[in-house]
């Protein structure tokens, strides 16, 4: 059968592989899709290919006959050629595939190949080719001017331009034309959620879904129908199919959030279907193939976790192939003012108000406040002194931060402490479990005051997880200021 011709404005692949049968089959299904096709068979067969022709994306086997697919990728990355690479990995080669990944290749495919995955893998690396786009060398311009006005308006809203923050943002935009898993790291309320949201949106996967997952807050026996679905009565309360994250975020983005909160056996079931690209709902008996991005996000030291055992070493490798740092709001003091006026603008805008304004002396209060809390913390100060202000000028009152609200003692004074129920070191209290709970919740008033009432910042110092600390607060009956619910980080 003849394959259909293709026009000279056709795209341009390059297909390497040197098994002929299979080297059709890719040969075929690409001119079907109306590409030009080129084949090679060996790595020299291939530089040869790449010295006579310019190509839009070039899709290699990893294993040649004499030598790897990443020679060929490694050849083309110091020649600083425009095309975008994809590898072919056998079955469960999970290494060569990160290889690959850091090594600039585009994307990663797992022989056997699914033809469909393979379309769109070579579609969207096409998409991004520079040939099609009209950019000179976009794979190393580091800033986001050539972004669509999505990626743009994402970058905008990592609010600072001192040096840390634009490297930050130079990396987003740098990663994100590629399908490499991303971590992203950085302690709490930093803005991991937007990094993640970034990268998304400067990606060619802009257009599809982006789904935020908080891993610490689903409940264990669950986590497998959340991210897989589950078919109709695979278990108890399953009245109707239902998807999964992983096929909810299928052409876009699905994004870890807490990734170290993940217990072992599920981080098991997590290393597979990234690496395979596959998912079985509960209840079902075929595996679905699925189409999305890994970014995830964590505030704790993953690879202390993985020393320790509580974190799976192989997991760790596949999801940390490029990692964005974010800095905490020490390092970048500098971005205060713009960040103060970018947080009050949202503020204003959502009570329906002027935007206030902070006058100089108050902007050098909060300069010289340690904000653990970092921008969360930043941004319940604001709302606290938007909250209480009688005038146009804000005053910033940092005391609820630091004293004990109403419901509770203060841990660190002297009088509650001798007035609570409690018994002499000499003595035995009368009742241990009433005096055990009032020692856990001045701790907990005490962890949650210094990290401005944000429940995953405090569970963070005391070496709990969410779940943990939300049970706990809610068993000692804990309030913030005001009455309101301690707050969990969202960025």
């Amino acid at each position: 059968m003849a394959a259909p011709s293709a026009s000279a404005s056709a795209a341009h692949v390059l297909v390497v592989d040197d098994e002929p049968d299979l080297r059709t089959l890719y040969e075929l299904t690409l001119l079907r899709e109306g590409y030009r096709v080129e084949a090679a068979g060996t790595l020299a067969e291939a530089r040869q290919q790449l010295q006579a022709h310019r190509f839009d994306a070039v899709i290699t086997d990893m294993r040649l006959p004499d030598g790897l697919g990443l020679e060929l990728l490694h050849g083309m990355l110091e020649q600083q050629r425009p095309e975008r690479c994809i590898v072919m990995t056998a079955y469960g080669s999970a290494e060569n595939a990160v290889e690959a990944l850091k090594a600039g290749a585009f994307d990663y495919l797992t022989k056997p190949v699914d033809l469909k995955q393979f379309r769109n893998v070579v579609a969207a690396a096409i998409q991004e080719s520079p040939q099609r786009t009209g950019r000179a060398a976009p794979a190393r311009s580091p800033g986001g001017g050539d972004r669509p006005a999505a990626g743009r308006a994402a970058l905008d809203r990592l609010v600072g331009d001192s040096a840390v923050m634009q490297q930050v943002k130079e990396r987003i935009a740098k990663v994100a034309r590629s399908m490499a898993p991303v971590l992203v790291r950085g302690e709490s309320g930093t803005g991991k959620e937007l990094v993640a949201r970034a990268v998304h949106a400067c990606s060619h996967r802009a257009d599809g879904p982006f789904v935020a997952v908080n891993c610490s807050a689903i409940p264990e026996q669950l986590l497998e129908a959340e991210f897989f679905g589950a078919r109709k009565g695979s278990y108890t309360g399953a009245t109707a199919d239902r998807e999964g994250y992983f096929q909810a975020a299928r052409g876009g983005t699905l994004f870890l959030d807490e990734i170290g909160d993940l217990p072992l056996a599920m981080q098991s079931k997590l290393l597979r279907a990234i690496q395979e690209r596959q998912v079985r709902s509960l209840g079902s008996t075929q595996e679905d193939a699925v189409d999305v991005r890994i970014v995830s996000a964590t505030h704790k030291d993953l690879a202390a976790d993985v020393l320790a055992g509580r974190f799976r070493q192989d997991l760790y490798y596949r999801l940390n192939v490029i990692e964005i740092l974010v800095p905490p709001l020490r390092e970048r003091r500098d971005d205060l003012p713009v960040l103060c006026e970018a947080l009050l603008a949202r503020i204003a805008q959502d009570s329906g108000m002027p935007v206030p304004v902070l006058s100089p002396s108050v902007l050098a209060q909060l300069c010289a406040h340690p904000l653990g809390g970092n921008v969360r913390e930043l941004e319940n100060l604001l709302h606290r002194a938007v909250a209480l202000s009688d005038g146009e000028e804000l005053q910033v009152d940092f005391a609820p931060t630091q004293s004990v609200p109403p419901a509770a003692p203060a841990a660190s004074a002297p009088e509650p402490a001798a007035a609570r129920p409690a018994a002499p070191a000499n003595v035995m209290p009368g009742d241990l479990q009433a005096y055990l709970d009032q020692q856990e919740r001045e701790i907990l008033v005490k962890a949650l005051q210094e990290s401005g009432f944000n429940r995953t910042a405090a569970a963070q110092r005391l070496g709990l997880s969410l779940r943990q600390i939300r049970y706990r607060i809610a068993r000692l009956a804990i309030a913030a200021p005001g009455g309101d619910e301690p707050q969990d980080e969202r960025a």
